[in-house]
């Protein structure tokens, strides 16, 4: 059980309102609070989208839609009028961005005790800088997830690393070895290159027994509709499951997963499945690695020039984004292999 202190709050809720990736962090600080102080309500609001994140942690749920009902100061105050029905006494914020510091400061204005995540910008970008020749790490986001709640005097210790839980997999029976790949993300610096992407897809279905390729519409789409058209083991996801619950369902059941620095890696690791993570732009160091997830799973290139941005969002001084491309498709595979063979 966690220590009491003075006035702990009784109702918080905490809000995160993206990027996927990182409200697929937000579960496990709000895991280890819960834990420690299972009696405090806890209710999360974020998108509907990503309620499937938060199942199986007795939380309540409070759907945001910022390009909505909630967009602009008119629906932002209408989100605070809502807020303060239900009866809260701590607001946490886990974004601080405009959107939240503005719901923040209404609740703050009408009594309500308040808390934000601290981001250190200026520490990331030193890091950024200087992450080649330097071994210390940044906080992980989790834990600064965690630092927000100790700000209203609950102490506890960082959530463990989750474990694995059985699931129901929406893809049917499963026969033999099952990996996934998703070498998509919101910035190419983090994206795997296609051509290189099509030569994984060929190697891992030639030595595994089925290959779900992970990712959104458009030209992923596109790209994991040709793979599946020309190699008969591999499964485009997109379109075939019902949303991030049955993904995640998904990729519980798979032996290992390939991702980016994206959303997969925090999938995989809300589910305690092993991942082999590529790193272009960004690094591990900079707190946002799988939480739990096992660093003999992480392949990135040794170059001077990275990480070059915190987020990935940073062009790429020579044009040519050389640091992902130095991580071959036969790396990749092999490190698939050692992962598969150390977790079987």
């Amino acid at each position: 059980m966690g220590i009491r202190s003075r006035a702990l709050p009784r109702h918080i809720l905490v809000v995160r309102l993206s990027a996927m990736g990182d409200v697929a962090m937000l579960p496990h600080a709000i895991g280890a609070l819960k834990t420690a102080y299972p009696d405090v309500k806890v209710t999360v609001a974020t998108r509907e989208m990503f309620r499937p994140f938060f199942e199986g942690l007795d939380v309540g749920f409070m759907p945001v839609e910022v390009r909505r009902e909630h967009h602009g100061i008119k629906g932002l105050l209408a989100l605070s009028r809502d807020i303060r029905t239900m009866g809260i006494d701590a607001f946490a914020d886990a974004h601080h961005v405009l959107r939240s510091f503005f719901v923040r400061a209404v609740l703050w204005l009408h009594g309500v005790r308040t808390a934000r995540i601290t981001k250190d910008h200026f520490q990331k970008w030193y890091r950024v800088k200087h992450a080649h020749s330097n071994n210390n790490l940044l906080k992980h986001t989790v834990t600064r997830y965690c630092d927000v709640f100790r700000k209203f005097g609950f102490v506890f210790d960082d959530p463990q690393p989750p474990v694995k839980k059985e699931r129901p997999n929406p893809m049917g029976p499963k026969n033999g070895i099952w990996v996934g790949f998703a070498p998509f993300s919101a910035h190419k610096g983090k994206t795997y290159p296609e051509d290189l992407s099509r030569e994984v897809v060929r190697m891992l279905s030639e030595r595994y027994d089925r290959v779900f390729i992970h990712g959104g519409g458009g030209g992923e789409a596109r790209f994991a509709a040709e793979m599946e058209a020309e190699y008969p083991n591999v499964t485009a996801m997109y379109g075939k499951s019902g949303g991030f619950g049955e993904e995640m369902n998904l990729i519980s059941n798979l032996d290992c997963v390939v991702s980016m620095d994206s959303l997969v890696m925090h999938l995989a690791s809300l589910t305690a499945t092993p991942v082999v993570s590529v790193w272009g732009a960004t690094h591990p160091k900079m707190g946002f690695f799988g939480y739990g997830c096992d660093p003999e799973g992480i392949l990135q290139a040794d170059m001077k020039c990275r990480p070059c941005s915190t987020y990935g969002n940073t062009k790429c001084k020579y044009g040519d984004y050389r640091c992902i491309h130095t991580v071959t498709p036969l790396m990749i595979v092999e490190r698939v292999e050692r992962i598969i063979a150390k977790n079987g």
